[in-house]
Order: C-alpha cells, then sequence, then structure tokens
C-alpha cells in the first residue's frame, strides 16, 4: 500500500524564488543536520582507508540485519560510490541475493552496460530500467515530492527496486564526503584569487553551477517576486565567510546545498511512498562525522583534478581498477530530450500559464527563451525552461488543484 503525500501547500515568492535560482530552497526543513564551518576542519588520522571501510561495512551489517528476507536491491552505476558499497555488501554477504538496478536515458551518457558489467561480477542479477520520456509521469512525481522540480529520474529506480526488494542501497554522498565533484572544484580554484570577499567567492561558487540559472536571471519573474541577487548570495555567506580554505569551504557549501535540501529530502519522499527503506552508508552518521575531518588532499588532487583518492584507493586495494576517473552523473542529456519531448511538453503547459497570469512569471522572459533555444539550443536555458515546466505542473496540482498528479 503505498503512502500518499500531504497536498496542503502555502507558496512563498522567496521559497519560488530560490528554487528557480538555486534548484533548492536553503529556507525549508531538512532531514538530515546542516554542518558548520567547524565540521570541515581538516585533522590528521591514521588508517584513514581502513577505518572508512570498517564504517561502511558496519553500516551494511546493521542494516541488512534489519531485513526481513535474504534479498536487497542497490542502484548502481558505473563509478566509484556505488561500486564500492556493492563489493562491501558482497564481503560481508557472499551469499546474499542482491538486484542491481541500472537507469539510463538511451543517450551516450548512459552507464547502464558498464554497470552491467559490474553486477556480473559480483553475481548480482542485474535490472536495466530505461527512461524514453520522464516527462510523462512528470505530474505523479511532482505529486509525490510534492515540489516543483523536474530531475526526479529516482522515481524510477525506487519503483522498479520496490518490485524486488524492500531495502535499496545507493551510493548516494559519496561527491559531498570525498570530493566528487572535480569539474566544479578546478573552475572554482581557478577563479579564486588572493585577499578576496566572501561575496566573490560565492558568486564563482554560483558560477560553477550555471545550469541553475540563467545571466538575466532577473527578468525571469513577474511582478510577485522580488529578484537581486544580493539575496541569494547571502543565502551562501555561511560557506564562505568563514577561515576554512576555499576547497574547504565549497565542501560545506556542497552538503548545505542540493544534498540537503534537494537530494535527500526528495529521495525520501519517495521512499515513503513506495514504502522502501534507503540505505545510503557514506551519509551515515559514523562516516559523516569521521569524513568531514579528512585532510582535503585526500578527497581532490588539483594536480591531476582527481577527486575521491580514498575511496579509489580502497577499491585498488580489492584489485577492482576499471572505476572511471572523471565524474558521471546520473541524468539525460537535455538537449536531446528537449528535442524529443520537452519542447512540446513546455508549449503546452507555458501556453497561457497560470504562473503567468498570477504574475509569478513574467511571459516576456518564456518567448525569449523559446526563440533563444531555437537559435543556440543552449542548455541552460532549456534546463530553466524545464524549471518553469514543473513549477506550472505543481501550481496547477497544488495552487489551483486544476490537475491531478497522475501521469500524462
Amino acid at each position: 500500500m503505498r503512502k500518499e503525500p500531504e497536498t496542503t501547500h502555502t507558496l512563498h515568492p522567496t521559497n519560488i524564488r530560490n528554487l528557480l535560482t538555486l534548484r533548492y530552497d536553503p529556507e525549508q526543513k531538512t532531514t538530515m543536520p546542516k554542518l558548520s564551518w567547524n565540521d570541515f576542519t581538516e585533522s590528521s588520522t591514521n588508517n584513514i582507508d581502513r577505518r572508512i571501510a570498517e564504517i561502511l561495512k558496519n553500516v551494511i551489517l546493521r542494516e541488512v540485519n534489519k531485513v526481513s528476507s535474504n534479498k536487497v536491491a542497490i542502484s548502481l552505476g558505473s563509478g566509484v560510490d556505488s561500486t564500492l558499497v556493492l563489493v562491501l555488501l558482497r564481503e560481508c554477504y557472499p551469499n546474499l541475493d542482491i538486484h542491481s538496478i541500472s537507469a539510463g536515458f538511451n543517450d551516450p551518457s548512459d552507464e547502464t552496460k558498464r554497470a552491467a558489467k559490474i553486477a556480473g561480477m559480483y553475481d548480482c542479477e542485474h535490472h536495466e530500467v530505461y527512461i524514453d520520456n520522464p516527462f510523462r509521469d512528470l505530474p505523479e512525481q511532482i505529486g509525490i515530492v510534492a515540489e516543483p522540480r523536474w530531475n526526479l529520474y529516482w522515481y524510477y529506480v525506487v519503483k522498479n527496486s520496490k518490485s524486488f526488494s524492500d531495502v535499496l542501497f545507493t551510493g548516494d554522498g559519496g561527491d559531498e564526503m570525498f570530493g566528487g565533484y572535480t569539474f566544479r572544484y578546478k573552475k572554482f580554484l581557478t577563479l579564486v584569487k588572493n585577499k578576496i570577499t566572501w561575496n566573490e567567492k560565492a558568486w564563482i561558487y554560483l558560477q560553477c553551477h550555471e545550469r541553475d540559472w540563467v545571466p538575466d536571471q532577473g527578468t525571469l519573474f513577474g511582478s510577485k517576486i522580488k529578484f537581486n541577487w544580493r539575496q541569494i548570495l547571502e543565502l551562501l555567506e555561511p560557506y564562505f565567510n568563514n577561515p576554512l580554505p576555499p576547497l574547504g569551504q565549497v565542501f560545506l557549501a556542497d552538503f548545505n546545498g542540493k544534498l540537503l535540501f534537494d537530494w535527500l529530502p526528495t529521495n525520501s519522499r519517495l521512499y515513503s511512498y513506495f514504502q522502501l527503506h534507503g540505505v545510503a552508508p557514506m551519509l551515515s552518521k559514523e562516516l559523516i562525522s569521521f569524513a568531514t575531518h579528512i585532510p582535503y588532499r585526500l578527497k581532490y588532487d588539483a594536480k591531476t583534478n582527481i577527486g575521491k583518492i580514498l575511496l579509489r584507493r580502497i577499491l585498488k586495494a580489492r584489485k577492482i581498477y576499471h572505476i572511471s576517473k572523471r565524474k558521471q552523473g546520473f541524468g539525460p542529456d537535455v538537449v536531446l530530450l528537449w528535442n524529443r519531448y520537452g519542447k512540446d511538453m513546455a508549449e503546452y503547459y507555458l501556453d497561457k500559464a497560470r504562473i503567468v497570469e498570477d504574475t509569478w512569471i513574467n511571459q516576456a522572459w518564456i518567448d525569449s527563451a523559446f526563440k533563444r533555444i531555437k537559435e543556440k539550443s543552449e542548455t541552460r536555458y532549456i534546463a530553466k525552461m524545464f524549471s518553469l515546466l514543473a513549477f506550472e505542473i505543481w501550481y496547477r496540482i497544488f495552487i489551483t488543484k486544476e490537475m491531478k498528479n497522475e501521469a500524462c
């Protein structure tokens, strides 16, 4: 029996401003406590590799012992995090029935085939889920998470995992705990100079997340939302106005950003809806307490632009050498998605949009964005149009209540 989400909602201009600028709202409640700059100070520790593996295995043992059956599921990509969780899961339970789930979009970034090879190495029953048109289920997804989000692909992993087990292991948190966002670290450290102010560093950090906003962000909003960048920067001040070195400040901002206010609450609502127990060993209290103080040089090497150094060492000690050194990620090619389905969906929902009629969003910006995408196919404008599409669907479900949270 699925647990239906609550459907009572209020609408605040700052919440919508934050969601459509940062992709999350840092003024909402979180499922885990925020961390402060003190939590990311470096400390010297012996036998770090062994200690990380021990903590992860203890979490795995504890969680599997709660399961009433001898069957679990794991979300498996081709990267470091989920592979390490699988390796340790199999070490702890050589005879456990493990079902691995891999989702893909039938595009060049698809990881499902590489994940299948990894699954075969560890005696998993592997299942591949192909997401052709993620917009087909968007109203149902938005109804579940109760927020105007469009990149809700985790829905497919959770829904399919439920067919095999009531427990789903993931590698969530590996990027934030062990330095996985190498493409952002490199850009941030290149742009940050000596004697720079906290708000300048916060602005550089935003430039490293350029898909979340657009250069003409201020003209996106209607009269109900008063926008200026100073207000956005102030939300980031605690992460950049402190004694940490620049890389430590990025680690702090990343933990207190999308992880805390986007991934975790979204996943939690999906788990609750499908009555599934999600287990992220890398986000256990024990590992967070330990990993946040690990020296930065053991997480990210700026010279080689390689991250997750410690996790790679743990895998190497187990003779696992095939893991990619680049950040994989889980998501579609947005330009392909726009051309296949997104453009039609956006035109359908944003023609005489309720969010425009009620002056939350500026119609002139939408018209300009459609034209801009047609001429240049700019990724960040496509992503912003998808965000407005999600906002419109959410608005019709929860505010005007003219739409049901069902698949299209």
